[in-house]
């Protein structure tokens, strides 16, 4: 379900289907077609990032990459390290900046507010789920599931339409032609259906091209979870609707306190009927996940016909944005340990921030060229200067009818979390930008 919210997470964890703030909705109004030109050019894109990581400087305006160690579980699809991530094949597009990510393992780090915020929902289901012969868990708990995944998980089975803007390049990260970084934890819901796990909890890391802001980043937490009934226990919909919204608000309220909730109907394709859940926090409404009926479609494929079950997905640094009121997502990447003190395990503490360092402005104005999107842009961006992108702003569409084209210019904001950057330092980074515009976007500077 992790896929329902796309970004921050929610019922299957596909991308926004609303592309509401919370991105917890996975659908896409327009789609953005791949010319051959466009996979061209995202080629020559890829090759010189590989040519160029030696030249990089690897100080503070990038980060060295050191791959993880995953020869005990592997990364999936044979892939037996991050560093074995990045290839050379046309249909791969993660980058060294991605795949440097890869390992940190911030949902299993001690003290952490996303590993905070993983365990008190692990335990609120331990509580209130369980056998009453064995007094063993119903919910079974994954989260260290491989992040590679065939394509047809993390969209066919989920009935992802074919030309769902979700499936781009602009979008997905792909491994090759078969294989991507899982998009949303909902990648690995059918699997788990069809090693008959009837009710279960999945968390991980996710992947997503998106764009530049405080609540935005492109590696990022869901978690989601599913109960599937047995045949003789609940066929009727309604009593599969009433039992989701008793455990999804008693969930909610576990962590939120004594919140008032209301649910707001919604399109899933792999649920049906669909809802959101909207809680009253902070004197305002808040979405915090997405969830529904499992459609009876996957069911079927996964060998549960006349099964019935629901599913939801939220994503963890939405919530915990909110609960512990960190005002950047980046923050949660950081190792600096004036961040890190400030938490501990099993409680809900308020952020304090210890620095607030001046922003650089740097604006930049280019023809566009053919098929581009501004995820390209901030692909771009981020493996050049990686987190000291703070902001990426369009300020001004500009359509040449005698030229037949149009001009974008974005100011970019770059800002430390750690220390002041120099006007000088952002100056040979900005060049560095332009340059790659022109040479891999296929931009012309103006």
């Amino acid at each position: 379900m992790a896929l329902i919210k796309h970004l921050c997470g929610s019922i299957t964890g596909l991308r926004a289907f609303k592309c509401s703030k919370s991105r917890l909705s996975v659908i896409y109004s327009v789609n953005r077609p791949v010319s051959t030109l466009h996979r061209a050019r995202r080629r020559r894109w890829h090759n010189m990032l590989l040519v160029s990581r030696q030249s990089w400087r690897m100080s503070s305006l990038s980060t060295k990459f050191v791959a993880a160690d995953f020869s005990t579980r592997g990364l999936g699809a044979n892939v037996a390290s991050a560093a074995d991530l990045v290839t050379k094949h046309p249909d791969n597009n993660i980058t060294e900046n991605i795949a440097n990510h890869i390992g940190r393992d911030l949902i299993h780090e001690p003290n952490h507010p996303l590993q905070i915020l993983k365990t008190l929902i692990f335990e609120y289901f331990d509580r209130n789920f369980q056998n009453p012969d064995t007094n063993v868990e119903i919910f079974k708990k994954f989260d260290k599931l491989p992040p590679v995944v065939p394509n047809a998980k993390a969209f066919d089975e989920l009935l992802i339409p074919e030309d769902h803007v979700s499936r781009k390049p602009s979008d997905t990260y792909y491994y090759d032609d078969k294989h991507c970084l899982r998009p949303h934890t909902s990648a690995h819901q059918t699997d788990l259906f069809r090693q008959r796990n009837m009710a279960f909890l999945c968390a991980g890391d996710v992947y997503r091209r998106d764009e530049i802001d405080a609540s935005h980043y492109p590696v990022f937490h869901q978690m989601e979870g599913a109960r599937i009934f047995d045949k003789g226990e609940s066929q009727d919909i309604k009593k599969v609707l009433e039992d989701l919204k008793v455990t999804l608000e008693g969930m909610i309220r576990s962590i939120f306190g004594d919140v008032e909730c209301r649910w707001v109907k919604a399109y899933f394709p792999f649920t049906d009927p669909s809802l959101e859940l909207e809680i009253y926090f902070n004197n305002e409404w808040l979405e915090v996940l997405g969830c529904g009926v499992v459609h009876e479609d996957i069911l079927k494929r996964c060998g549960l016909e006349g099964h019935k079950g629901w599913a939801f997905g939220l994503g963890l640094e939405r919530l915990g944005m909110v609960l512990f009121e960190i005002p950047d997502i980046r923050l949660f990447w950081t190792k600096d340990p004036r961040f890190l003190k400030q938490f501990e395990d099993g409680k809900i503490s308020q952020f304090q921030p210890y620095s607030k360092y001046p922003p650089c402005f740097k604006d930049m104005t280019f023809w566009l060229p053919e098929n581009y999107h501004i995820n390209d842009l901030n692909e771009l961006l981020r493996s050049r200067a990686g987190d000291l992108v703070e902001k990426v702003e369009l300020i001004d569409n500009f359509f040449n009818k005698k030229l037949n084209r149009r001009s974008h210019c974005y100011r970019i904001t770059y800002r430390s979390m750690d220390r002041s950057l120099t006007n000088a330092e952002v100056d040979i980074l900005q060049e560095e930008v332009r340059s790659d515009v022109e040479q891999i976007l296929g931009g012309e500077l103006r």
